[in-house]
């Protein structure tokens, strides 16, 4: 096993600058799966890009920011109402707003930006509908 490997984030996905909006449908999956499949994407892209996750102390502060990535990638990739997020989960509509402007700030850093977006098109992949996944 090595001990040196890392995945380095930033070149990892490549970038599609004109990704057409997608059509809020989710191929009738509900809400709060939706989410929950999303913030499980979150959690193991993150244990992949960092490769220390499981090293690491503070897993309340981990997984808190790893909800609020979650939250801001369905309503902004997968375009849910920020009061269906809420709903499903478990939050109030005000926590939602705060995770997503706390993510769109941190989208600053180059490499934070770029983890997200690889995440949003995992997530339109994973819960988009099928005629934005695009099949050759």
């Amino acid at each position: 096993m090595q001990t040196g490997f890392s995945i380095r984030i930033a070149g990892t996905c490549p970038v599609r600058p004109h990704m057409p909006p997608p059509d809020p449908g989710w191929n009738g999956v509900s809400l709060k799966r939706t989410c929950r499949g999303v913030r499980l994407l979150v959690w193991e892209a993150l244990v992949l890009a960092s490769g220390q996750m499981a090293e690491l102390r503070d897993r309340k502060r981990i997984a808190c920011h790893v909800r609020q990535i979650a939250m801001y990638v369905c309503h902004v990739a997968l375009r849910m109402p920020m009061v269906d997020i809420a709903d499903a989960c478990g939050r109030d509509r005000s926590t939602v707003s705060h995770a997503c402007h706390l993510t769109e700030d941190r989208r600053d850093d180059p490499l934070f930006d770029a983890f997200i977006a690889c995440v949003e098109r995992m997530a339109l992949a994973a819960f988009g509908r099928t005629e934005e996944v695009g099949h050759a």
